[in-house]
C-alpha cells in the first residue's frame, strides 16, 4: 500500500528522484504520429499513483474533466483495498476527458511520458511499488492504439530515455472510479508531505517545461460535474 510514514516517503523520495533525474521533467519530441479529432475525447492512462496524474493533467488546456479510477481488471474488484493487494489486475488510473481542438491526444501522451511520471520504472512510482503502479496506456481505439505504439516506438528509437520504456499498450476493457474521498485529493490535501515530495512537482515540471499547456486554475472535478 502507498503513502508510507513521512521518514520513508523521504528517504524514496530522494533516492527516485536521483535515479530519474535525467528521465523524466524535460522537454520530448512531439509524435510524430497524430491523428486529429473532433468532439469530446477521453484518454485513459496509468502511471502511479493516481493523486499525482489527476492533480497534474487537471492543470491542462484543454483537458474538461479528469477522473481517478482504476482499470485492467474486474469492475467487482475495482475498490482501493483490494486493488492494494496486487491481485486484482488493476492499475491506478486516470480517465482524461478533452477537447482534440485545443489538446490532442497525442500531446497528451507527451505529459504523460515527460513530465507526468518516468515510463522506464517497471511497476512502481517514486516510493510506491507493485502492479497497481505501472506504466500504461489504455486505448479506446485503434487510432489510440496506433498513436501510441509509433510514439513509443519514435521515443525509443530516438533515445529519449536512457533505460527502455516499460508502458503497457493494452486494450480498455473498463475504468471504474475511484472512491469519493480519492477525487481531487491534491487540490483538498495540497500540504499533505506525500502530495508535496512526489506530486506537486509534476504540476511545477508541467508549468516549466510546457508553459503554453499550463493552466493555472485546476479544472477539479467538482467544477465539471
Amino acid at each position: 500500500m502507498k503513502k508510507p510514514l513521512l521518514a520513508v516517503v523521504l528517504a524514496t523520495f530522494v533516492l527516485s528522484c536521483g535515479a530519474n533525474a535525467d528521465a523524466v521533467n524535460k522537454a520530448i519530441p512531439s509524435p510524430e504520429l497524430d491523428t486529429p479529432a473532433t468532439g469530446p475525447q477521453v484518454a485513459v492512462l496509468a502511471g502511479g499513483c493516481f493523486w499525482g496524474l489527476q492533480g497534474m493533467f487537471e492543470h491542462v488546456e484543454g483537458v474538461t474533466k479528469v477522473v481517478a479510477g482504476y482499470s485492467g481488471g474486474e469492475k467487482a474488484t475495482a475498490h482501493y483495498e483490494m486493488v492494494g493487494t496486487e491481485t486484482t489486475g488493476h492499475a491506478e488510473s486516470v480517465e482524461i476527458t478533452f477537447d482534440p481542438k485545443q489538446i490532442s491526444y497525442g500531446q497528451l501522451l507527451r505529459l504523460f511520458f515527460s513530465v507526468a511520471h518516468d515510463p522506464t520504472e517497471l511497476d512502481r512510482q517514486g516510493p510506491d511499488s507493485g502492479p497497481s503502479y505501472r506504466s500504461e496506456i489504455f486505448f479506446g481505439s485503434t487510432a489510440q492504439e496506433r498513436i501510441a505504439r509509433a510514439y513509443v516506438a519514435q521515443l525509443t528509437k530516438a533515445k529519449v530515455f536512457a533505460s527502455p520504456i516499460v508502458t503497457k499498450i493494452e486494450p480498455l476493457k473498463g475504468f471504474y472510479a475511484a472512491e469519493d474521498y480519492h477525487q481531487d485529493y491534491l487540490i483538498h490535501n495540497p500540504h499533505q508531505p506525500y502530495i508535496v515530495y512526489n506530486d506537486l512537482p509534476k504540476i511545477d515540471a508541467l508549468k516549466r517545461v510546457y508553459p503554453q499547456l499550463y493552466r493555472p486554475t485546476p479544472m477539479a472535478l467538482t467544477a465539471a460535474r
